[in-house]
């Protein structure tokens, strides 16, 4: 199947007066309600900012090195996210299932990163509940975890359903919308790299 025939199969998916499918039109309603949420906790996050009577404070625990690695394995899986669509678009089977495997495999690596730091803080002494710098950090980046978490699965059950014959060129507009979620989640992360961790060092 061609890109265009790919393009006219997606959009004879019972498109909305917007010219895009349902399920995608309902997963940017999603995305937009998330940014909002996202939003609230950059919000609180820096409202709380500076104002913890104890410590650790952030310059106490993060290490800028570790989270820029743990940053561009994420922004990794963002490329291969989109070869994985590319692929299954141009009905390559096997390449898809190898792109695939390595988002899997970067946001594993990602949530990897995520357990160790968040292990070495709480060993540093910053609790969930012991200031107000612990609470709305680990609200903030552990829904993002979360995020990721449930990305990955999406990921890995797609994975599965490919071997099993279920992941085609006419069926690619669901890896695009598993690619929209997780470039999503992606964009977040920078969002809260640039204000949690860049700017704790910057300033």
């Amino acid at each position: 199947m061609s890109m265009n025939q790919a393009v006219a199969v997606e959009h004879h998916e019972a498109a909305t007066s917007t010219g895009l499918p349902h399920r995608k039109l309902m997963m940017w309603a999603f995305l937009g309600s998330d940014c909002m949420f996202f939003g609230t906790l950059l919000a609180t996050y820096l409202i709380y900012h500076g104002r913890s009577l104890q410590g650790p404070y952030p310059l106490d625990v993060f290490s800028l090195e570790l989270t820029t690695l743990s940053t561009f394995v994420l922004l990794m899986s963002s490329l291969t996210m989109v070869l994985a669509l590319v692929s299954i678009q141009r009905d390559q089977l096997r390449t898809f299932r190898f792109w695939n495997l390595m988002t899997i495999l970067f946001g594993v690596t990602f949530l990897g990163f995520q357990v160790y730091e968040f292990a070495h803080f709480a060993h540093e002494g910053l609790r969930l509940q012991g200031s107000l710098f612990g609470s709305s950090f680990y609200t903030l980046t552990g829904m993002h975890g979360i995020h990721v978490t449930i990305g990955v699965i999406w990921l890995i059950s797609m994975q599965v359903y490919a071997f099993r014959g279920g992941v085609t060129a006419e069926r690619a507009l669901d890896v695009e919308i598993a690619g929209l979620y997780w470039h999503f989640v992606d964009i977040v992360w920078i969002a809260i790299f640039t204000v949690v961790y860049l700017m704790e060092f910057i300033a």
